[in-house]
């Protein structure tokens, strides 16, 4: 992880206005480029060749996203324990959080929606950690009440006032609440249609999405385009399904995929016997809850997690090899080597091209099939006091403003269940740099400011709370990831490359939400559910 500290002195109040109107002279801000050295190291190194003595093991999972940790988490709970986990440049990945200050707060993905039917490896996860209480594979399973979002869960600043919800209702004409009621007339149809292989056209993992021809003819064209030909063209309708896309892709409906794009809301179609439909699952410090409880269910030994990268993965014999360095912070140190019967490779494609030895006779020509990654900001405002609200409207747990570019803030302590407001809290403001190519996202990222930073954090913010949020504000961290999240484009479904990896066998399993296209919890944790379901189907021991 690189890290910068700074104090932001005049240069930064200028940047966003006065002294007196942020108080930034004073204010810390610690920027966090989480795997940025080592992945350019890794890039750039002369040489892969390492010698050093092996580690053998049964496993080796190369990663510690939620891919990986859901692989580890199933092998020993299917008997096989005789793991090597290979932490990566950061652990946890965009389920990464920090405690301090008191408090615990995301530096990735805040919440996870209520899984359906489809999603039983899921369930099966959230069973076993006890956050599903009782009928995991039923209709409606019980969910421990601790984790589904309270209210308020989330508002839009819509004409410099609040109201609930994401889409602006109040002071919209009524030809445009028409148009938001069809829309959701029409995704209520998707989420019930089925192609003629039976299988319903929306789903969470997509590769149990039907194949049927209705749906991948969406996939050819992008969002953008389908609300054209379908004449949905409310200016507030289109602000909102514009920042869905971004929340979930990071780039916005003009490229995205149209059936991504309805993907979003037609595959969720998870229920509950004690929320209502489209309820969310979020805990203070985001899913980063949910990869401590898969570490701990695995019951690695220490000595089994290694901190440390890959610098190769080849076959070696029956089995594979995978030789790497120890990491401390931002700087490689001693050389390992493990040799195992199979490797889970839980890393994104873009630092697989870099490792994996004869990724191209696999299919994948990362020239040809790479997605589109899109860069982020996840910015924590560590508050020392909750700014004042506007007279009638109550803080939510996600708050966000009409026609940003940005995606509003979480309220980090909003499921603290204590009868009055906690003396500190976090403010956690994502930003998905979609208002740039994602190229200049990470030019830009590498380049800025401290005070260029936080002025792009603070948009909504400022937005919301005007000179009020500057005297609550303790300091702010900020997290800048320039591959965050693969984006589902125009064609994602279909890409050759990607379909080759997921169909890869022997002892190399793929596993990573990039197979799928774009990055959210449910893929990655199919992916190494999938591939530890591979190893242990197989059921032999490893022989040295």
């Amino acid at each position: 992880m690189q890290r910068r500290t700074f104090l932001a002195a005049g240069a930064a109040a200028a940047a966003l206005g006065s002294t007196a109107y942020w108080r930034l002279e004073t204010l810390p801000v610690v920027v966090d480029y989480p795997g940025r050295a080592l992945g350019h190291w890794l890039r750039d190194r002369p040489s892969d060749e390492v010698s050093a003595p092996t580690l053998r093991a049964e496993v080796v999972i190369v990663g510690s996203g939620i891919a990986a940790l859901t692989a580890a988490w199933k092998l020993s709970k299917e008997g096989v324990r005789d793991i090597v986990l290979i932490e990566g440049p950061e652990a946890f990945g965009n389920a990464a959080a920090v405690s301090a200050h008191g408090l615990a707060y995301p530096t990735g993905a805040h919440y996870l929606p209520l899984p359906s039917l489809e999603s039983l490896h899921v369930r099966e996860m959230l069973y076993d950690l006890k956050v599903i209480l009782a009928d995991p594979f039923g209709e409606r399973p019980y969910y421990d009440e601790r984790y589904l979002l309270h209210a308020p869960s989330e508002r839009v600043m819509f004409q410099n006032a609040w109201q609930d919800g994401y889409l602006p209702v109040d002071s919209v004409p009524a030809s445009e609440r028409d148009q938001h009621v069809t829309f959701f007339r029409r995704i209520e149809a998707l989420a019930a249609l089925r192609g003629a292989d039976a299988r319903r056209g929306f789903t969470v993992p997509i590769e149990l999405a039907s194949q049927d021809e209705q749906f991948l003819r969406l996939d050819r064209m992008t969002f953008t385009t389908w609300l054209d030909e379908q004449n949905f063209t409310a200016p507030t309708l289109r602000w909102y399904l514009d920042y869905c896309c971004r929340d979930d892709y990071g780039r916005s409906a003009g490229e995205i995929s149209a059936y991504a794009g309805l993907h979003y809301f037609a595959a969720r179609v998870g229920l509950a016997q004690n929320a209502e439909r489209g309820a969310v699952l979020t805990w203070p410090e985001g899913t980063s809850a949910l990869a401590r409880g898969l570490l701990a269910k695995a019951d690695l030994s220490a000595e089994r997690v290694l901190k440390g990268v890959a610098l190769s993965i080849a076959g070696e014999g029956n089995g594979v090899r995978v030789a790497g360095v120890r990491h401390s912070g931002d700087a490689p140190g001693e050389a390992f080597v493990v040799s195992a019967r199979d490797a889970i490779i839980a890393m994104p494609l873009y630092v697989a091209k870099h490792v994996v030895k004869g990724l191209s006779t696999l299919g994948y020509e990362a020239s040809l099939h790479e997605p589109p990654y899109a860069p982020w900001l996840v910015s924590n405002f560590i508050m020392h006091a909750f700014p004042e609200e506007q007279s009638g409207s109550a803080l939510a747990w996600d708050n966000v403003v009409y026609g940003s570019h940005e995606l509003g803030y979480v309220v980090s302590t909003h499921q603290d269940i204590r009868q009055s407001r906690p003396d500190k809290t976090a403010f956690s403001a994502y930003s998905a740099l979609a208002d740039m190519t994602p190229d200049a996202g990470r030019r830009w990222l590498d380049t800025a400011s401290a005070s260029d930073l936080v002025s792009r954090a603070a948009r909504d913010l400022r937005s919301a709370y005007g000179w009020r949020l500057g005297p609550c504000v303790e300091s702010v961290e900020i997290t800048a990831r320039g591959h965050a999240m693969a984006s589902p484009g125009p064609g994602y479904r279909t890409n050759p490359g990607l379909l080759a990896l997921r169909k890869v066998q022997g002892p190399m399993h793929f596993a990573h939400a990039d197979l799928s296209g774009y990055s959210v919890f449910e893929e990655a944790s199919w992916w190494g559910y999938r591939a530890a379901g591979a190893i242990t189907r197989r059921g032999h021991p490893f022989k040295t």
